[in-house]
């Protein structure tokens, strides 16, 4: 049975799906190839991001600028501005994400490192959603709505019952996780029944969601009195409990995230459904000829990234914002897809990559308030490592199919030969 994601189709195609076919998995192998970059593609990515934001920072710098219009008369003042300009990218970076040595007393110092874990909490679990429908060949790009959803289920039983502490939080968690796996489902059913594109689906699902929450704000069931534009907060007994004192804002929704991370590497490596789920992923039709039931899989997948989705809004609602907001979910969704590339797709892979983002969100606030970098530097830079990857893959992909084709060529060149010489 290891052998089911390698076997060949048997049937032939249905009449007129024979190009559709050819055309999806063609998608899929290209999709696959971009998600799937080696350690060394990330690691010169993530470095080359840094040193181009660096080097960003060098040119719009004013001071690096002023020394620019002398620089022939004395070019030392030139590359002292410019070596002072770049260091203060890294050393503000390094500052607000991991130790800040400005500080006075050690817990100060060390509460960057901390508000990165925090920043990483919903980048964690977000991203191993993507990663579970990409490992079953699925593009889910609507975890953003899946997100605002799980908020809104989470969020609403997180005011408006009041249950005893720990049973209370245990709801509320449960509640996003179904909230996120309901808006999992509907692309999932018409993926399965109806074979719509999923990335379609679930785009217009994302605009959906926010306008329902738009909605739901302007309820007296969530705002109540007083609190236009935003929910009323949620109860004392729903919210995570912090891990390390009132003076940090770190909380146990980190331990959620490895928890979501040890689940979805058992899933995926151990157990008999992540089997079929990476087998439908790797070839289809190869899996529904060896028994897997392709469909019922792509759905459950879908089902189950909406699942984590929700489960990664639990981490603003019940931790940070204790609460609903329009721009509760931000970017969260739309980053995670960033994430789960860096990740290589692996639940290890994205826990980092989800560090990594945090880190580096929480850095670009120090590097705006103290350095006066502007923030937009950060989203720069991730979009650099995006690039990066993306480009490099897109080359390696470029290769293996002219070296296939080469191949492809020299057999058929090698058989008209035995041809013609039998003749």
């Amino acid at each position: 049975m290891s052998n089911a994601a390698t076997l060949a189709p048997v049937d032939p195609p249905a009449p007129g799906q024979g190009h559709a076919d050819e055309t999806t998995n063609w998608v899929q192998k290209i999709i696959r190839t971009f998600f799937s970059p080696s350690a060394g593609t990330v690691a010169l990515a993530i470095l080359g991001a840094l040193v181009i934001g660096a080097l960003i920072v060098v040119f719009f710098d004013p001071q690096v600028q002023a020394t620019m219009g002398y620089f022939f008369q004395r070019p030392g003042d030139f590359f002292s501005e410019a070596g002072r300009a770049f260091s203060s990218f890294f050393s503000a970076l390094v500052r607000g994400a991991i130790f800040d040595w400005t500080q006075p007393t050690f817990a100060k110092a060390i509460r960057p490192a901390t508000e990165s874990i925090v920043r990483a909490i919903p980048l964690i679990i977000a991203g191993l959603a993507i990663a579970l429908s990409f490992t079953a060949g699925l593009f889910n790009i609507g975890v953003q709505g899946q997100i605002i959803l799980g908020a809104i289920f989470g969020g609403y039983v997180g005011l408006a019952l009041n249950l005893p502490p720990v049973v209370h939080l245990l709801v509320a968690i449960l509640a996003a996780v179904i909230g996120g796996a309901l808006w999992g489902f509907i692309p999932g059913i018409l993926k399965a029944q109806l074979g719509a594109n999923e990335v379609i689906v679930t785009i217009m699902l994302n605009s959906i969601a926010l306008l329902l929450l738009q909605a739901l704000l302007n309820t007296e069931a969530f705002h109540g009195t007083g609190y236009a534009g935003k929910s009323m907060p949620v109860g004392p007994n729903a919210v995570y409990p912090l891990l390390m004192g009132s003076g940090f804002r770190l909380h146990f929704g980190f331990l959620v995230a490895i928890l979501a991370a040890v689940f979805l590497w058992w899933l995926l490596d151990r157990s008999t459904f992540g089997f079929e789920l990476r087998a439908a992923g790797a070839n289809p039709e190869a899996a529904n000829t060896a028994g897997i039931n392709v469909k019922r899989t792509m759905m459950l997948t879908l089902v189950l990234s909406g699942a984590l989705a929700g489960l990664a809004a639990t981490a603003p609602v019940l931790g940070t914002e204790k609460g609903l907001s329009v721009g509760l979910a931000g970017t969260i969704g739309f980053d995670a897809i960033t994430v789960a590339l860096l990740g290589k797709s692996r639940p290890m892979g994205v826990f980092f990559a989800g560090l990594l983002f945090g880190a580096l969100n929480a850095g670009g606030a120090l590097m705006q308030s103290s350095a006066g970098i502007p923030v937009d530097i950060v989203q720069i830079t991730q979009a650099i490592i995006v690039l990066m990857i993306a480009g490099s893959e897109a080359v390696r992909w470029m290769r293996q199919r002219r070296k296939q084709d080469q191949q492809t060529v020299e057999k058929v060149e090698v058989s008209a030969s035995k041809e013609g010489a039998v003749a």
